[in-house]
């Protein structure tokens, strides 16, 4: 389907006249994370859709680290939603998803009905914490490899990825990293999902200086008590930025692919959130 210029691929679940419900994945990842939460959602009578991002998978890949900006990245998904038919969507995110479903809420509210973020600091919090705390500094040390050239492509191209993965808390078989591997190997991907941090890296100064929009959608924040890439103090004071309803639920002995690591307890939660 084509949103604000590219064609993102995506898969659909449950009702045609369902509530809609986007499902957004992150790094290094594809639509497939949601596995498990779009038959649970679809069940209870929602339309879920989990695309492909930008630059993954199956979904277009422009060229040139600017087109990966978060401000493009949340107008894709805004644009999704209308072209799907829907005024508004539930917009859930993990990862990079989260951070796209952060400014989703933010710069497009009339868009977004209810916002779900799974192991994804506000993007505020985050750019402050990579400033402040040496700890943050420490687990976010990629973010900064993956400013070189070429370099961290080839550190993560093939087998390697599945290193990565389970170094980040994950569960998963050998069978579902097949799926990551394949997936990150079609070409430009690899350097499209970096090309995130790149972009991110770039604005970073302005978002230092930004006052950020407060979110008014109902926000859910779910965070793995064992993940080892993002602190749980990034949960803390987020109602700085969130002016509606607020929850956040630590998930004990979860690492950072949270909806893998604890899938029922996920769809459970998201159910009860979004019904």
């Amino acid at each position: 389907m084509k949103a604000n210029g590219i064609r993102l691929h995506y898969v659909e679940a449950g009702p045609p006249q369902g509530p809609l419900v986007l499902l957004l994945h992150g790094f290094p990842e594809f639509w497939y994370s949601w596995r498990h939460q779009l038959p649970a959602l679809a069940a209870r009578g929602m339309r879920v859709v989990a695309p492909d991002l930008r630059g993954y998978n199956l979904s277009d890949k422009p060229t040139g680290v600017a087109a990966y900006d978060i401000d493009l990245l949340a107008q894709d998904i805004a644009e999704l939603v209308a072209a799907l038919g829907a005024p508004r969507a539930a917009v859930v995110g993990h990862d990079w998803g989260g951070a796209v479903a952060w400014q989703t809420a933010m710069r497009h509210p009339d868009r977004v009905s209810r916002l779900g973020i799974l192991a994804c600091p506000h993007p505020f919090a985050m750019a402050r914490a990579l400033v402040k705390s040496r700890a943050q500094r420490r687990r976010s040390w990629y973010m900064f490899f993956f400013q070189l050239p070429l370099l961290p492509e080839r550190r993560l191209a093939g087998d390697r990825l599945r290193g990565w993965i389970r170094g980040w808390g994950g569960t998963l078989p050998d069978a579902d990293l097949d799926r990551y591997v394949e997936a990150l190997a079609r070409p430009g991907a690899l350097t499209a999902a970096l090309n995130y941090y790149r972009a991110a890296f770039r604005r970073w100064p302005r978002s230092l200086r930004e006052r950020p929009p407060r979110v008014d959608a109902p926000t859910l924040v779910l965070w793995g008590q064992k993940d080892p890439v993002l602190g749980l103090e990034l949960t803390e004071h987020l109602d700085r930025w969130v002016a509606g309803p607020l929850r956040v639920e630590v998930l004990a002995g979860v690492g950072h692919f949270v909806q893998q690591d604890a899938p029922d307890e996920v769809s459970r939660l998201l159910c009860e959130f979004l019904c």
